[in-house]
Order: structure tokens, then sequence, then C-alpha cells
């Protein structure tokens, strides 16, 4: 395990302080999963780009010609205001 000491805003740690509370757990527990949240959907994106250099944009688009133009259900449309 690492210490790693930061200083933050006191409306930041505030705010982290209330939503580590509502979910019932520590501040250090909250900034442990927002850090892997936030590594995983980077890793992710390198790993898709990197991906995405393996394939071919003639097979992506062929395959993508097979999809149904449909309009999506309602439950998976954003209300319009």
């Amino acid at each position: 395990m690492s210490i790693i000491q930061v200083q933050i805003p006191d409306s930041l740690h505030k705010s982290l302080y209330d939503l580590a509370d509502r979910d019932g757990i520590s501040i250090d527990q909250f900034i442990s999963t927002a850090i892997a949240e936030k590594l995983s959907a980077l890793m992710t994106e390198n790993y898709l780009k990197e991906r995405a250099k393996r394939g071919s944009r003639l097979k992506y688009e062929a395959i993508l010609a097979k999809v149904p133009d449909v309009e999506p259900e309602p439950y998976d449309t954003i209300p319009t205001v």
C-alpha cells in the first residue's frame, strides 16, 4: 500500500466527504475507487485504439450495414424537453 498526500480545495474535500459518507465508505476507499474507474476508462480507450489498428474499416462497415435501421425502443431514447 502506498501513501499519497494531495492538497485539494476545501469545497472539493467537503463534497468528497459527503459522497463517501453517503455511500458508507471511507474517503480513502472513495478516492481509490475513483482512481480505478479513471484508469479503467483510459486503459479501455487505449485498448480499443490498438485493437482498431488490427481491424479493417471495410469489414467494420460491412458488419454495420447488417444492422437494421429501426427506431430505438422508447426506453432507449433520451426524452426531449
